[in-house]
């Protein structure tokens, strides 16, 4: 699994005969806007953890696990049941952020965009875990993803906390 961050996203990638709703897994990208770094700072990824445990609960989705690079958010999320909604996760979470960092920096914090990989059957959510955590490690920021302060693994993603 290979993402470029350096490549734009389209407006609005998403899939038009799916509509993002029930119990599947979401490996997330989203990016900063004009990809600034951001997250380096630790206030601003603590800060930002609320929301996304705000936006989880509220659109019924389980946080498997997360990693925040300097310029983008690495998300691996499963909705709960059929009620839960992809869309409206990111959406809110987005919002909710997004009103918090323009708060606090005067600044907007999202690219207008994001991109979403909906993990199929075949697929291992430890592996997409192991690819989050270890993205620190393949831009030589850390030597050992243990070592990077802003990402974490959650009970329920295969992998130990």
């Amino acid at each position: 699994m290979v993402i470029d961050n350096n490549k734009s996203f389209p407006k609005r990638p998403r899939l038009k005969d799916f509509d993002y709703i029930g119990t599947y897994a979401y490996f997330l990208t989203i990016r900063t806007k004009d990809c600034k770094p951001y997250f380096k700072k630790p206030e601003v990824v603590n800060g930002l953890i609320n929301p996304i445990l705000e936006a989880a609960k509220a659109e019924r989705f389980d946080l498997l696990a997360y990693c925040f690079m300097p310029d983008h958010l690495h998300l691996l999320v499963m909705g709960q049941d059929d009620r839960s909604n992809a869309k409206k996760f990111v959406s809110l979470f987005k919002q909710k952020g997004g009103y918090w960092f323009k708060k606090n920096y005067k600044e907007n914090l999202w690219h207008v965009s994001y991109y979403d990989h909906i993990l199929r059957k075949e697929e291992s959510i430890e592996d997409v875990v192991f690819y989050i955590l270890e993205n620190p490690v393949r831009k030589g920021l850390v030597s050992d993803y243990r070592e990077y302060p802003f990402s974490k693994v959650f009970t329920g993603s295969g992998l130990k906390p």
